[in-house]
């Protein structure tokens, strides 16, 4: 018989009352407010009304560098929170809001998989609360505010060649990348090259996740930097009268979503800032509420520890001062044996027969990274432990391989079923993981705040990436040099690289070394919080492949989404 898919599994699920869901958290009818029968907002008054009771034990899940495929981090994330149930716990999950872009270009949905998903499965993917339009909205409000104020005079003497801020949409659409507005006539505006980016990469976006309440979100709207004069002075959002209105579309937005599992673990699902040059990362006014809502709080940090964790550490905890018991790598035996470099995973295009045959040499081959991706957690303080996130193809010997590679590490791991037992498939990984929470943790950031960024960036890429040190082009020097004089010097580094390898190379697997970074230009999100160094070609706006995810959805005649995975 085979087995049944995601959105099938999720039109089975016996959902509880969310009043029962938020109740099992401390949290109030009071504080809800329902969108429909299967997901609330939660109101920020909150934070300080649940101030007082236990804090959780906070859990971050990041991974190996993936393949293509990803190695279900999600699903391991859900999973974990739904197995503490089963070791009697109680956990609550939190985690980043799906892009549409992604859902109908290549994954189909970001909700979990087989009986570790977060439901409902459709809402999640498709607009939620709106959340995602939200940002869509404020960011281009100050896009068009920008482009008027050129029109109007410029008051300010914007240097038109110098404008940082572009427009978003939450859509996969590579024909908009780079364009030209304004053309016309005189009252169409002044001509100018621009370009948009997807939603999920917006500063906007960003900043809501890093926001810590209303009051803050107002405050780093108005410090975002939209450009730069002819002398190199910021122009900022407060500056251009943009930043009050910004908050306004946003009020709502700042509220986090309740939503459950398949088993009635409640889940936080809060902004989805890109994991490729924002900090990947789900909100901070999530995790704050969420941090005294059960004796667990299971957070997911985007691709390999190099990438999401390493921000998590650095950006996400320096913002909500939440000190993080212990980390979740996730490992799957293919994702070990495609780094022995003797395989291809390519998206849309099934596994070989030779990576699904039984073979430990590839998986002992492929090994340096998963124990640089323990390192990177044991080098901010934390107590690392390895889901083995198994498969049907793998072979039992493979899992034994990736616990004696563990073992060499001292660290823990477990082998987990969780996509098709459910939390019972992950009991063993939530024991694990509650023996790690229970060690002193010796949490701290990796660099301090009065740290130059030029120290900082190479901090991050010779201790977590393993580089031998740093390459600037001269217009990333420049723009350093600028931001320190700006007093942008004070703010954690972001770096913007590709999630395939631990360096900056997508073609270099493993735990490369013998190598230098390459930085070839700097931005700053000021209202973020973070200076991003940009290495290599890391795309803002996705395209469309040749069978995206959109061409098998569709809707019946019953009105049911159909294609949906």
């Amino acid at each position: 018989m085979a087995f049944p898919g995601d959105l099938q599994i999720a039109r089975g699920a016996s959902l509880k009352p969310l009043s029962e869901i938020a109740e099992s958290m401390g949290i109030g009818a009071h504080l809800l407010e329902p969108y429909g029968d299967s997901v609330a907002k939660i109101k920020l008054a909150a934070i300080d009304e649940l101030a007082d009771r236990p804090r959780a034990k906070y859990v971050v899940v990041t991974a190996v560098t993936p393949t293509p495929l990803g190695e279900g981090k999600t699903t391991t994330t859900v999973g974990l929170g739904q197995g503490f149930a089963h070791i009697g716990k109680r956990a609550t999950v939190s985690v980043r809001q799906p892009s549409m872009g992604p859902t109908f270009g290549i994954k189909g949905g970001a909700a979990g998989g087989g009986y570790s998903q977060v439901v409902p499965m459709e809402i999640l993917n498709l607009h939620l609360t709106g959340d995602m339009h939200a940002v869509t909205a404020a960011h281009n409000l100050l896009s068009a505010v920008i482009d008027n104020h050129l029109y109007q005079g410029n008051e300010f003497g914007l240097d038109a060649h110098n404008i940082t801020w572009r427009r978003v949409l939450d859509v996969n659409d590579r024909s908009l990348r780079n364009i030209v507005l304004g053309l016309g006539g005189r009252p169409d505006g002044v001509p100018r090259q621009t370009g948009f980016d997807i939603t999920a990469a917006s500063e906007v976006m960003a900043l809501l996740a890093l926001a810590t309440s209303l009051r803050d979100m107002r405050e780093r709207l108005g410090r975002i930097v939209v450009g730069y004069t002819r002398r190199g002075e910021p122009v900022t959002a407060e500056q251009l009268r943009a930043a009050g209105s910004m908050a306004v579309i946003l009020r709502e937005a700042i509220k986090p979503n309740l939503l459950q599992t398949l088993e009635n673990t409640p889940v936080l699902v809060h902004t989805g800032p890109f994991g490729n040059i924002a900090t990947g990362n789900s909100s901070v006014v999530a995790d704050r509420i969420a941090i005294h809502g059960g004796d667990y709080l299971i957070t997911e940090a985007g691709f390999g520890a190099d990438m999401g964790a390493e921000r998590f550490f650095n950006i996400k905890c320096r913002a909500s001062g939440l000190a993080p018991d212990a980390a979740v790598v996730v490992a799957t035996v293919r994702a070990l044996k495609a780094h022995s470099g003797k395989y291809k995973i390519v998206a849309g295009k099934p596994l070989s027969d030779d990576l699904l045959a039984e073979n430990t040499d590839d998986v002992h081959a492929g090994a340096a990274n998963l124990r640089k991706q323990i390192e990177n957690c044991r080098i901010h303080g934390v107590s690392p432990v390895v889901a083995i996130n198994a498969f049907p193809t793998d072979h039992a010997s493979e899992h034994e391989a990736i616990r004696q590679i563990a073992a060499d590490c001292d660290a823990r791991a477990a082998v987990c079923t969780h996509f098709a037992d459910g939390g019972r498939g992950a009991t063993e990984l939530a024991e694990a993981v509650a023996e790690a929470a229970d060690e002193p943790s010796n949490y701290a950031p990796l660099y301090p705040d009065d740290m130059s960024l030029r120290n900082k960036i190479e901090t991050v890429a010779t201790r977590v990436y393993g580089a031998d040190g740093v390459d600037y082009a001269p217009a990333a020097a420049k723009a350093l040099d600028t931001y320190e004089q700006a007093g942008f010097g004070s703010l954690p580094v972001c770096i913007a690289k590709t999630h395939l390898s631990i360096s900056s190379d997508p073609k270099k697997l493993g735990a490369p070394t013998g190598w230098r970074l390459p930085v070839r230009e700097v931005r700053a999100s000021v209202g973020a919080g973070f200076v991003y160094p940009i290495c290599g070609d890391v795309r803002t706006m996705p395209g469309l492949g040749t069978a995206a995810a959109l061409i098998r959805i569709d809707i019946d005649d019953d009105g049911e989404i159909v294609g949906l995975s």
